[in-house]
């Protein structure tokens, strides 16, 4: 399945006072790169998947992150993320944190594909993803 990378230096607001990243600055840079694979795979920009599919998103249902090195403020890293798995609703990343070559961090997430319930209004319920967009994270 597809994998899109992106490199970004680690800037002081990442990080804590001993200039390590602070473990919750993962998640975001993780939630960021979640939105680059789906661009790179269907050609859209989050901004226009909303506006093509009427959707409300794709949230963070369940993840587990492990941490093997720290990355330091200034540090350069790769961040590598592949699609492993596509259900109906619901999609699994993983996500490879690499700094200077070795493995740093890995995170695995769930994402669920949600739209709002036209029978409750205000609220939000999982939707089938869209068939090109899962033969788009399948083949690119």
């Amino acid at each position: 399945m597809l994998t899109n990378s992106r490199t970004l230096r680690i800037e002081w607001g990442d990080c804590d006072p001993a200039g390590i990243v602070f473990y919750p600055r993962y998640i975001a840079m993780f939630d960021h790169s979640t939105t680059m694979l789906i661009t790179a795979a269907s050609g859209l920009t989050k901004y226009e998947l909303f506006r093509k599919y009427n959707f409300s998103g794709y949230p963070l249902v369940d993840t587990r992150v492990r941490f093997m090195i720290p990355s330091r403020f200034g540090d350069d890293i790769t961040i590598e993320s592949t699609f492993a798995k596509i259900g109906r609703s619901s999609f699994e990343v993983i996500h490879r944190v690499l700094n200077d070559g070795a493995l740093a961090v890995e995170c695995f997430e769930t994402r669920v594909w949600i739209a709002p319930d036209p029978d409750e209004p205000g609220r939000i319920r999982s939707e089938p993803i869209p068939a090109e967009l899962v033969t788009s994270f399948k083949t690119k």
